[in-house]
């Protein structure tokens, strides 16, 4: 079911290589107990013609929050040098599989593209069905760019501190269970553990297969309902620090939930304020 607006397959995107108006990015971003340099990784080998989007550089640098969504000004700025524009349709890979293509994607939604797709599987499925990476620059050209900021796509803590005390929208949380309840340390340093009161737990892996691509739509659907979620509701999704939510949100879209937000600044703006509460268990 491959939809250039959501998800598309290897098959598809090989397909397409030689389309001048594919452009291709990876968005490979890693938490630092993987113990991975994508950066290095994208030099080292790539799907041909891609170009490296790097989710900590393209964002807003004023924040004292970890990759938090750019400006419309900087974003257009850092893909127009990319040779990424209007016109164009987007796919978007991780080296992980599915992990943090998504929030690239969240992003160009964000800003209004919406001829944006994810690669299921990512990098790995790609190289495990043996078809071509290389180490090559892509030949750049600059191209046009206009974006406009949806600002429905994204909450912030005053927004999302409202949903909770309401219960509505329902916030959806992508971190693991023990996080989730408070029963393991945050990855980062001197934040609480647990999660927003009223929230619901949808840990990110369950929306994936074990190849690392996405379940099919309905099971996505039957995961999200017995994790609780009312998809006749509007949703947030959440999570460390707005990456793997993404994966959330996609998966939202391909089940045709169209009513969804992304909190930007997740568990490392919440769990940082003591005065916002937490709960656990």
């Amino acid at each position: 079911m491959d939809d250039p607006k959501t998800l598309v397959s290897t098959g598809w995107l090989e397909a397409n290589l030689r389309d001048p108006d594919l452009r291709i990015l990876d968005g490979s971003w890693y938490l630092p107990a993987m113990n991975r340099d994508p950066r290095a990784e994208y030099d080292l080998r790539h799907i041909p013609g891609a170009r490296f989007f790097d989710i900590d550089e393209i964002s807003d640098l004023r924040s004292d929050l970890p990759h938090m969504a750019p400006p419309p000004e900087k974003f257009v700025a850092r893909l127009r040098a990319m040779g990424v524009g209007d016109g164009q349709q987007v796919v978007i890979y991780d080296g992980a599989g599915i992990f943090s293509a998504p929030r690239v994607w969240w992003l160009f939604r964000l800003m209004g593209k919406t001829d944006v797709a994810v690669l299921d599987g990512g990098l790995p499925k790609w190289l495990a069905e043996g078809r071509p990476v290389d180490d090559l620059p892509p030949q750049i050209r600059d191209r046009h760019l206009t974006v406009q900021r949806q600002p429905r796509l994204v909450k912030d803590v005053t927004e999302v501190a409202a949903a909770s005390k309401l219960g509505d929208p329902q916030i959806v949380d992508a971190r693991s269970a023990p996080r989730f309840r408070g029963e393991e340390p945050e990855p980062r340093p001197g934040l609480r553990s647990g999660h927003i009161p009223n929230s619901r737990n949808l840990p990110f892996g369950r929306l994936l297969n074990a190849d690392g691509t996405m379940r099919p739509v309905e099971e996505l659907r039957q995961a999200f309902t017995q994790a609780g979620v009312d998809l006749a509701k509007p949703a947030i999704t959440t999570c460390g620090s707005g990456v793997s939510a993404a994966i959330l949100s996609l998966a939202l879209e391909r089940i045709g939930h169209r009513d969804h937000a992304l909190y930007d600044g997740s568990w490392t703006e919440w769990g940082m304020y003591g005065d916002l509460k937490v709960a656990t268990g």
